[in-house]
């Protein structure tokens, strides 16, 4: 064996042996408190464990000078008080099942030790019956009485003082201070009856007072837009409950800032919640834009591993697929139902899912039903699906056999529109109004009791379509196509064993994959409408989708964006000359169909535009 090259020094020697405790707190440290905002969100985790009710962040210098938490907790007993500061010291856990059932914010015991590893702390303390208070020094351990009411001030001066090299990484003082804030967002969302207040170099920067109810919280921490432009979600699923509101579409941003994910009441970042999400916004979102939600997962605790990092902004569900299909229900369900209705009676309760807007009593008109396909085709004659009518070179709103040589409206649709004094009598009856013109042959024009309506009528028309093909398409089953020569691609060992483990999955989707070798899979069969595709992309897809979430959801995907692509040419084009009467049909649809707000690209299909709103443009009233 030859000699190792002389520029290679040979490794010194050095004995096995322990670190000493401050070098361990250090270490710990580093994972633990990465900004001053995490040391904000470590104390805040503990004062609302303690049961505050009210709790007051004072800061300097960014939370680098100072960083002060108080609460009117149930405070700690002077006893406990050094002990506190200990590695691995809490009163939340005793055993592996207390850890396995967590039910409280904090539990590891090991931030107070980390951030007196790093900075001067103190605590001050009262604990709820005591005669007085006591004042605990980090550095000196020296406890000291002093004069405070029931609860806990912890103070973090100089942070990273022992470490200064880690203060170099930290921005300037307005960022740090904007984590902070935002440490301290994340806590008042999750806990309305809670009040926060938050000081910076002894000026008020923000102040959330406790809150009946949650969305008061929600419009207080983010805005009045936030609870306007966003729908109400309550969905059970199994052992797992979703609540909260989710933005609706138009309100969607370019940067995923407002985005809060709580899993009992506890902030996290997590795949499988955020990929359930995406999944649900997937068929009314625009391009990239990223949905607002403030979202509140309740699950039974031992189904939850919240032990996966030291931040604990991670979990782990045991049951991963289940979590996902509720989060992605609960949102799908939320934004179904049209919100037409608030443009006539904004105060009104959203609508629940699958119930169309029917008119108020005394109403002539049968809600309609736009006749799209005869009775006779099956879901799958799509070819056959929009006949044309003679002499026009888009398709008709009609099957042929329905096709009239003059438009004859749908049965129950009035001959007649409503006229001006029938719309004021029944206000809410037709929330898109009643039809008056067609503009440029792009638009329609309505007019409802809030004032005018604007509506994109193909827009509109190819979600009626998309969803009546869906809908179709959902009734029955995925057939298989079977592949004249298997499609044959190497594997990886993640894909051979989950193939294996869901064989009895996989047909219900229309896909047949089995093994061909021990790191070969043969795709043998896909489903009927997907035939042209990549069965080899499919099949990498819908493994790699079944081993984390829910197979069904690539396949339901790529099904979706056929039906899409097909009800984009079988919807009414532009510069095609509508009557009054099929304008008004049209508009009756889109109050009865789900997602009508949005066509399938995500972009709107209507607007309001009220009386003040055009009262305005012409400075009526000035």
């Amino acid at each position: 064996m030859s000699a190792l090259p002389s520029s290679i020094p040979s490794p010194e020697r050095r004995p096995i042996r322990e670190l000493p405790d401050e070098l361990i707190s250090q270490i710990a440290a580093g994972e633990v408190v990465e900004r001053p905002a995490s040391v904000v969100r470590e104390l805040l985790d503990n004062a609302l464990d303690a049961g505050a009710r009210q709790v007051t962040v004072r800061l300097a210098s960014g939370g680098v000078r100072l960083i002060s938490v108080e609460d009117d907790g149930l405070g700690i007993p002077r006893e406990e008080l050094t002990v506190a500061l200990r590695r691995h010291a809490t009163s939340k856990i005793a055993s592996l099942n207390d850890l396995e059932t967590v039910g409280t914010m904090g539990f590891r015991g090991e931030a107070l030790a980390a951030i007196n590893a790093i900075a001067e702390l103190s605590i001050l303390s009262r604990f709820a019956g005591a005669d007085g208070a006591f004042a605990l020094d980090g550095r000196t351990g020296e406890l000291r009485p002093v004069a405070r009411a029931v609860g806990t001030t912890v103070e973090v001066r100089e942070l990273f003082f022992a470490t200064p090299a880690r203060r170099k990484f930290l921005k300037t003082d307005a960022t740090e201070l904007a984590h902070c804030i935002e440490a301290v967002r994340r806590h008042a969302l999750a806990r309305p009856e809670v009040g926060f207040s938050v000081w910076h170099d002894g000026k008020l920067m923000e102040q959330w007072r406790a809150a009946d109810r949650r969305e008061q919280r929600l419009a207080d921490a983010l805005s009045d837009d936030f609870v306007a432009q966003s729908v109400a979600v309550e969905h059970i699923g199994g052992a797992v409950r979703v609540a909260g509101r989710a933005g609706i579409p138009d309100a969607a941003r370019s940067r995923g800032d407002q985005q809060f994910f709580y899993v009992n009441g506890r902030f996290v970042r997590d795949k499988v919640l955020s990929h359930a999400v995406r999944s649900a916004y997937e068929d009314v979102l625009h391009g990239q834009r990223q949905p607002v939600y403030a979202l509140y997962l309740e699950i039974d605790p031992s189904r939850v591993d919240v032990n996966v990092h030291p931040t604990k902004i991670e979990v782990r569900f045991r049951d991963g697929r289940e979590v996902h299909q509720a989060v992605r229900h609960a949102i799908e369900n939320a934004l179904a139902a049209p919100r037409a209705g608030d443009a006539v009676t904004p105060a009104a309760p959203q609508q629940s899912f699958f119930k169309p807007n029917v008119p108020a009593s005394g109403a002539t008109w049968a809600q309609p039903g736009i006749n799209f396909v005869t009775a006779e085709r099956g879901a799958g004659d799509f070819e056959a699906m929009w006949p044309q009518r003679t002499g026009e070179s888009g398709p008709s709103l009609w099957p042929a056999a329905a096709a009239p040589s003059a438009f004859r409206p749908p049965v129950g649709l009035p001959a007649e529109s409503p006229d001006a004094g029938t719309l004021a009598t029944n206000g809410q009856a037709w929330p898109l109004g009643r039809a008056l013109a067609q503009l440029q042959g792009i638009y329609i024009l309505a007019e409802n009791s809030q004032g005018l309506i604007v509506v994109d009528m193909h827009a509109a028309h190819e979600r009626i379509v998309y969803e009546r093909l869906k809908t179709q398409l959902d009734g029955a089953a995925i057939t298989s196509q079977p592949l004249l020569i298997p499609a044959t691609f190497a594997a990886t060992p993640q894909e051979v064993a989950t193939a294996e483990a869901c064989a009895a999955v996989l047909p219900t989707l229309g896909l047949e994959i089995t093994p061909f070798s021990p790191r070969t899979l043969a795709v043998r069969a896909v489903p009927g409408t997907l035939a042209d595709g990549d069965p080899v992309e499919l099949a990498r897809s819908v493994l790699a989708e079944l081993a984390q979430h829910d197979a069904s959801t690539v396949v339901q995907r790529a099904q979706n964006e056929l039906l899409s692509t097909m009800a984009c040419h079988g919807a009414v084009r532009a510069n095609r000359k509508l009557t009054i009467d099929e304008m008004n049909a049209l508009l009756r649809q889109m109050e009865a169909t789900e997602r009508s707000d949005q066509c399938n690209h995500g972009r709107p299909t209507w607007r309001q535009l009220s009386i003040r709103e055009l009262d305005a443009l012409f400075m009526r009233g000035r």
